[in-house]
This record gives C-alpha cells, sequence and structure tokens, in this order.
C-alpha cells in the first residue's frame, strides 16, 4: 500500500468565547486532513491548535501540512513507527500538527486491519466518564453556570482558574454552595499563578474537596513543583509540563506530581501518548485524557485510546461542548449523560461533513 495524496482542510469552527488564565478561545484552529492510498483505503486525522500551549497556529499547522504531504507521499502508511520518526527527523517540536499524521495513520492501520481503533491498539472497552469545564468568568457567572450543568446531569466539573487568589476562592466557594456536595470539583489553573499565590490558593480551596489542581504554575518552573506538591492540600497534576515520557520520568521521579494530563496534540499523537501512559503506569501514576478544542472526529480518536491504558482514569473529553456553534462532524462518539460511547466500526469511524468542507481553505498535496 502507498499513500498517492493528501488532503489538508482548516477546520474553523466558531465558538462562544471560552476563557483560561492564558488564552480567549473564539474558534477552533484546527486542521483536518485525508490520506489517500492506492488502495482506496483513507486515514483521517485532525489536530487543534493552541498557541499558549504549544507554540502553533492553524497558520503555522496548515504550511507544516503541506511539507509533511510531500515527504510522505509514496510511502507505506502502514509503516506508523517510521513516517512519524521521518516527521520528527525533518521538524522538531510541532507536535499539534504531527499528532494529526499520527491520528491518520492509525486510522488507516485500522480500516486495514478491519479493527475499531481502540481494538487495533489493543484495548478494550471500558466506561468513559467526562467532566464539563467552566471558563473563567465573575465568581457569580460561574456558579450560575456550574448548576446549570449539575441540571443537565453533569457530576465532574473542572473550573479554570489562574487569577487572583481571592477571586479564585471566591469562584471555588460559589460554586461549591450552588452544586452542593456530591459534585466532583477539579481545577485547572493553566500556568496563571507564581508559587506563593498557587501555594495559597490550593490550600484555601481545599476544605471545598478539590480533587485535583492541573498545572498551578508555569512549566519553566517545574524545578519547584517537589517542594509545592509538599505544602499543597490539593493534589498537582501536570499538563503543559508534560509533551511527551521524557518530561513524565523527570517529574514523576522527582516526586513533582500525583498526575498527568495526556493530550494527542501536546504529545504529537498516539505513538507518543502511550509512552507517557506506560511510564506513568510502570511508576503507580494515574492519567488523565484531555484535549484542546477539537472536533468530535479528533475526540472519537481520543475515546478509543482511553481505552487501551487502565491508569488513565480521568477524563476531560468535553471538547466539543465548549460552546461550538456547528457539529460536522458524522459518525463518531456520542454523549449519553456525559459518558462517551463509541461503535465497532474501522478505524476512528468518523468524518467531517463534505457541505462543511466546502465552507473551509484547503489544498492537496
Amino acid at each position: 500500500m502507498k499513500i498517492t495524496h493528501t488532503d489538508i482542510y482548516k477546520l474553523t469552527i466558531p465558538m462562544d468565547p471560552f476563557v483560561i488564565a492564558t488564552e480567549v478561545c473564539s474558534a477552533t484552529q484546527n486542521i483536518f486532513i485525508r490520506i489517500h492510498t492506492d488502495e482506496g483505503i483513507i486515514g483521517l486525522g485532525e489536530c487543534s491548535a493552541f498557541p499558549m500551549l504549544v507554540g502553533e497556529t492553524q497558520a503555522t499547522c496548515f504550511e507544516v501540512a503541506k511539507d509533511f504531504a510531500r515527504i510522505t507521499k509514496g510511502l507505506d502508511p502502514l509503516n506508523i513507527v517510521g513516517i512519524m520518526q521521518l516527521l520528527d527527523q525533518y521538524i522538531a517540536f510541532n507536535s499539534t500538527i504531527k499528532s494529526a499524521w499520527d491520528l491518520a495513520l492509525h486510522d488507516l492501520g485500522a480500516k486495514a486491519a478491519k479493527l475499531p481503533l481502540y481494538a487495533f491498539l489493543g484495548g478494550t472497552k471500558k466506561d468513559i466518564h467526562t467532566d464539563l469545564t467552566i471558563g473563567i468568568d465573575l465568581p457569580h457567572k460561574m456558579a450560575e453556570k456550574a448548576s446549570r450543568f449539575v441540571a443537565d446531569g453533569v457530576t465532574i466539573i473542572k473550573v479554570k482558574l489562574g487569577k487572583h487568589c481571592k477571586d479564585d476562592v471566591e469562584r471555588i466557594r460559589l460554586i461549591r454552595a450552588a452544586v452542593g456536595d456530591a459534585i466532583q470539583l477539579r481545577v485547572d489553573a493553566n500556568q496563571g499563578w507564581d508559587m506563593y499565590t498557587a501555594i495559597e490558593t490550593l490550600n484555601a480551596i481545599a476544605p471545598y474537596s478539590i480533587q485535583f489542581c492541573e498545572q498551578p504554575i508555569h512549566h519553566h518552573y517545574d524545578h519547584l513543583l517537589p517542594e509545592l506538591r509538599k505544602q499543597s492540600a490539593v493534589k498537582i497534576m501536570a499538563d503543559e509540563s508534560v509533551f511527551n515520557h521524557f518530561d513524565a520520568i523527570r517529574l514523576i521521579e522527582a516526586d513533582a506530581i500525583d498526575y498527568i494530563n495526556i493530550k494527542l496534540a501536546k504529545s504529537g499523537g498516539i505513538l507518543e501518548a502511550k509512552k507517557i501512559a506506560d511510564a506513568a503506569g510502570e511508576r503507580g501514576i494515574a492519567c488523565m485524557l484531555g484535549g484542546m478544542t477539537e472536533s468530535r472526529l479528533a475526540l472519537t480518536a481520543k475515546v478509543h485510546f482511553a481505552m487501551t491504558h487502565p491508569n488513565i482514569v480521568f477524563y476531560d473529553l468535553d471538547t466539543c461542548l465548549l460552546g461550538q456553534h456547528h457539529d460536522p462532524v458524522i459518525g463518531g462518539a456520542i454523549y449519553n449523560n456525559y459518558h462517551l460511547e463509541v461503535s465497532d466500526g474501522m478505524g476512528i469511524d468518523a468524518d467531517i461533513d463534505e457541505l462543511f468542507l466546502q465552507q473551509c481553505a484547503h489544498i492537496t498535496v
């Protein structure tokens, strides 16, 4: 089997403004690709660029994607490891656009094997219960949104923080009062605090039963995480500090973290995400599978991957519930009261609607 050409699309979906400590999102910055082969099997992939996290934009991903399409033309798509190594040799970093190729190649491989992606990866179906995230806003507005979430059946809420200690504590106080004690709360500071603000804020919100805090301080200060973890009454999850399994091993062996958030667009796709999960599992560390602002296509691939590791036990798979104005995905994972289900169709078993794609900038290489 040989790759004949690749279609590359700028998959832009308008969103309600979503605010985190370091960025405001008003539209997805996604790339969607279709890798075609001489046997008629097509692999689909998608990535979502988050400039403040990964240093890539939709525009940079689109340009690098053209090079990747030229490099991979004529190659055997079933040689997933070899192709991804070739892309790594061509350009350093650029994990986001690499993840689109990784997903498309895995989708293609699973289709060739006539297996759903989770089975192709050696996984089995399990319950995937996602949280739903509240972006940063005025404390009372966040509490009102939390109440609406609970009325809709949400039982796990992730709260974006990372601003001033007093305001962040008030956000959590009002949210806990609004939702009661039965709802699980977890928080994410997105690198927004300094060391001292992190310690003060985490210990102040601990009485409100916080499951964990993602990335309290900037990854430049990873060396402070062991001390922060000692002083914090809330467990610490690394996100922006872990791009690959080397990062994971370094932080785990420094006793710096309790958990790791794995994101395919951050790790470069399934191959490296597996290494992170394996490294964490071997060291007794549980993981979460999270995301950027992907559509349900990449979301579906993440659900499949989540079924491959018993130590992936937390799920932040609400990306297409964060105010996207359109759902252009055909097939794919479905939400059943915030539990995600996938079919046993071959590969990812999802696609993007052709009418929607006609509106998107695209190129075939």
